[in-house]
């Protein structure tokens, strides 16, 4: 039976066809109501559920900053406080002080963008190699890069600072910066989206016109896989910031990143939690800024990306 067969109810709204169920009017004649363009909303339920994970997600930055509002003896109380008090500028400037958080802000910014920017490129080369060329050894190097995903990086320490203080890094930054300069995880990250984001028929047609590997990288790849970039850097640039054990082996206290500089806070007989609160909120704060100023534009992007794909 074709389409033309089928005839259309004459008191059918816009979208219905005769198919399925005869109309009261009309027997014989079918109607079936389409759904499509209908919008969904979400009922109160789902407005719960998001606003009570939104505030078990706020809590913890919340009870930082109350923490460093009051002094050592109020946060110990039971109950303690929920409410920030009147100190959180003094311990701030306290935990800035006494943590050398000056120094250690411009040497985490320094490592955790450097190795962000190239974990970045490097990921998406690879990534775009392992994902869309075809050459020798292909499958087994990519086993290889997620096998590393399986090994303890704590087994690679001593033979690593080993090697940075024959390389003559040890105490300085670069021990920190090329050791982490590409992950098996972006690497796995892009290969797994540039396999579905990007057409084969793309890199053929700039085959086609000329283009070399790098032409094609440069021009058609990374456009499509912006939007992976930016979550790659994202995620990639907050790892850094927040490493703690390799910057600790690999650094001193004379020219530390932000969570090594925090350990100076903690270093007394009696510790106070109000000084580490402030020095923890401070390391946060350019998280924070960072995330205000570029989420919408990752967020987007990854929308637009998953969308296009």
């Amino acid at each position: 039976m074709t389409t033309e067969s089928l005839p259309v109810a004459a008191d059918a709204p816009a979208g219905t066809i005769a198919a399925g169920k005869p109309s009261a009017g009309r027997p014989g004649r079918l109607k079936v109501r389409g759904r499509a363009g209908r919008q969904h909303h979400a009922g109160p339920l789902a407005y719960v559920l998001l606003g009570i994970t939104a505030l078990l997600s706020i809590f913890p930055l919340y009870w930082t900053m109350v923490a460093a509002s009051t002094d050592n003896t109020r946060v110990s109380e039971t109950p303690p406080p929920f409410l920030p008090g009147p100190n959180l500028f003094s311990n701030l400037a306290r935990a800035w002080d006494e943590a050398a958080m000056g120094q250690a802000m411009i040497n985490s910014l320094i490592v955790a963008g450097v190795i962000a920017m190239s974990t970045v490129m490097f990921a998406t080369l690879a990534g775009f190699a392992f994902a869309k060329l075809r050459f020798k050894g292909r499958n087994i190097l990519l086993m290889l890069v997620i096998g590393t995903m399986m090994v303890p990086p704590q087994l690679g320490v001593v033979p690593l600072f080993m090697m940075m203080a024959e390389l003559g890094w040890s105490q300085r930054l670069p021990a920190v910066i090329f050791p982490t300069l590409v992950s098996a995880v972006g690497v796995f990250f892009m290969r797994q989206y540039l396999s579905e984001a990007l057409p084969d028929e793309l890199v053929e047609a700039g085959r086609v016109d000329g283009a070399h590997s790098l032409r094609i990288f440069w021009s058609i790849v990374l456009p499509i896989a912006r939007p992976a970039m930016a979550v790659l850097f994202m995620i990639t640039f907050v790892h850094a910031w927040n490493d703690f054990f390799w910057p600790f082996v690999a650094l001193d206290m004379t020219n530390p990143t932000v969570p090594v500089a925090l350990t100076q806070l903690s270093a007394g007989y009696i510790r106070d939690q109000s000084l580490i609160m402030a020095g923890a909120l401070l390391g946060t704060l350019p998280l924070l800024a960072m995330f205000i100023v570029f989420g919408r534009q990752i967020v987007s992007g990854v929308m637009a990306g998953a969308v296009k794909g």
